[in-house]
């Protein structure tokens, strides 16, 4: 990235941070995601390549450390990326607020939503025992239709291959409209109550759903009242 040519400390930060996919990539680091597939999965549109090169330069920068060996390199955030967190989450925050998408069919994706829904439910609200969650978007491309979520002794795995066992609780609905309601811009029961979320399943099951998906964290912490304003003059 080219030089902004200043000195002031936000224009130094910028020609690290503001390429492209940067600061997704530190959201994916921020929200536990270590190894290069994982990555993969929150930036699903970045090539190979061009995530290489850019945890190489958060590496040179000092905002992430690599260990490892090549080709299986595990990342993690250094105290310096750490202290990214509150950028991120007040970006996040202030983009819910006023940026917010229109949910075009460019911006819906299958495999974004199920992967950023897997490692934030709350597998506490279900039994110990095993339970398959299916998921059924029709209006999904081809080959991102359905997908499972299997919740097992506290821990939760993504499926997009019918994994066997048997299904829980089948959940069916426009992929618009449950990216909605990860966004925190519609509520999943009254989105049940008006017939645009179809939920099959053992009632002492269903009734736990809206705790069990929880939302988008960033979409969330855009709900909260808004923070106070900066002293600049302070500063």
């Amino acid at each position: 990235m080219k030089s902004y040519g200043q000195f002031c400390p936000l224009a130094q930060a910028s020609q690290l941070l503001c390429e492209r996919w940067t600061l997704l990539l530190v959201r994916e680091l921020l929200a536990g995601s270590t190894r290069f597939n994982a990555l993969q999965k929150g930036v699903p549109l970045m090539s190979p390549t061009l995530l290489s090169q850019r945890l190489k330069r958060l590496v040179d920068a000092g905002v992430i450390k690599r260990s490892g060996s090549k080709g299986n390199y595990t990342y993690n955030l250094t105290a310096a990326g750490l202290e990214l967190r509150p950028v991120v989450e007040l970006l996040g925050a202030w983009g819910h607020r006023w940026s917010r998408s229109k949910l075009s069919q460019g911006d819906l994706d299958a495999g974004l939503l199920m992967w950023d829904m897997r490692r934030t439910v709350n597998p506490e609200v279900f039994p110990k025992h095993r339970i398959v969650v299916q998921f059924e978007y029709p209006d999904a491309q081809k080959g991102a239709k359905v997908w499972w979520l299997v919740s097992e002794n506290g821990e939760i795995d993504l499926c997009l291959d019918d994994p066997g066992y048997e299904v829980d609780i089948v959940i069916t609905c426009a992929l618009k409209t449950m990216t909605e309601i990860w966004t925190c811009q519609k509520g999943f029961r009254q989105a049940v109550k008006n017939g645009d979320i179809e939920v099959l399943g053992h009632s002492k099951l269903t009734h736990k759903l809206q705790d069990w998906l929880c939302a988008s964290p960033l979409s969330k912490l855009g709900t909260r009242e808004v923070l106070p304003e900066l002293n600049w003059a302070a500063l």
